[in-house]
């Protein structure tokens, strides 16, 4: 995948060796950017980062440390904010924390990032913003409502991003990422995410757990995707003020076809246990992504199927 050169920028990537992050690192690497990580490795790994750890400055360190925030912004052009909690059930328990670092971390690296003369700021938002209201696809001019602790921490996260250019000389833009998926995702969580607990459970000979009847959709996103669109958010050459744009793949499909399509991809029968809905999802997700397309000029490339079978490939 091609991507518009950095070369001679320094940047920042906040939560830079989770998953998303690391991805994001390993692209800007590419485009020829001096890029820091700054990750608290309370989530993130460096093993994530080995295959550009001799090209990058990894800064061990929190987003609430302003002392360290300021010095891995110093001199930055651009910064990617990934540094987050991320997980809607977890939140259910833990609202307080992901508050602190959902929005008190947020509000750092903006403070930072502007005293630090920072061009602009990209910001790593959610779909869960969106929450459960009727109507697909979600534009970006849909209503918000979120329907967790982690939703409403990142639609705050989002109000503080989008306000800073109106006050400051700071340009910022909100990517809302839809649902993830890639290598390096992890499924020894409680918390993971769908596609790699399939793929952990079905190879191993276990149960696939469906919380729910199957039939919610997702729309899914290569993470190497979310990384173009990042970038482009950051190479645009229009002010972009804190506008919103979807990143997703604008098509959905539902959890008993993903389920399937994990089994089918390992080559085993899916064997599947149904477990009640969960507080705080929501039913149906599916991006909008024009408005990406037609103003940073977003393409995703990467096929569900494919990329499925690429993740078997590599024991992602």
């Amino acid at each position: 995948m091609n991507f518009p050169s950095m070369s001679g920028q320094t940047v920042c990537v906040t939560g830079g060796a989770g998953f998303i992050g690391s991805h994001l690192v390993e692209a800007l690497v590419r485009t020829g950017a001096e890029v820091r990580v700054l990750d608290d490795l309370s989530s993130g790994d460096p093993v994530n980062l080995a295959g550009v750890a001799s090209r990058i400055t990894l800064i061990e360190g929190s987003v609430l440390d302003k002392d360290v925030l300021r010095s891995a912004l110093s001199g930055t052009s651009v910064v990617f904010h990934h540094a987050a909690k991320v997980s809607v059930v977890e939140s259910l328990d833990q609202p307080v924390d992901y508050c602190e670092t959902n929005v008190g971390g947020t509000l750092a690296v903006l403070e930072a990032a502007r005293r630090s003369g920072v061009r602009r700021l990209v910001y790593a938002g959610s779909c869960s913003a969106y929450g459960d209201l009727p109507g697909l696809p979600k534009c970006e001019d849909a209503p918000v409502h979120p329907t967790s602790p982690y939703a409403a921490t990142k639609l705050a996260g989002e109000d503080f991003v989008a306000a800073y250019p109106a006050s400051y000389p700071i340009d910022t833009v909100r990517l809302r990422y839809f649902n993830v998926f890639g290598p390096r995702q992890a499924h020894d969580s409680p918390y993971a995410a769908v596609i790699p607990k399939f793929l952990e459970a079905l190879a191993s000979g276990g149960e696939a757990v469906i919380f729910g009847d199957g039939g919610q959709t997702r729309d899914f996103v290569h993470v190497e995707d979310v990384a173009q669109a990042n970038i482009l958010a950051a190479c645009s050459s229009e002010p972009l003020a804190g506008k919103v744009f979807n990143v997703g793949s604008g098509s959905s499909r539902s959890i008993l076809e993903v389920c399937e399509q994990v089994a089918a991809a390992l080559g085993v029968s899916p064997r599947i246990r149904f477990e009640p809905a969960r507080s705080g999802e929501v039913r149906d997700s599916k991006a909008s992504i024009k408005l990406a397309s037609d103003q940073l000029g977003y393409r995703p490339g990467r096929d569900f199927l494919s990329s499925l079978e690429d993740m078997v490939r590599v024991g992602a």
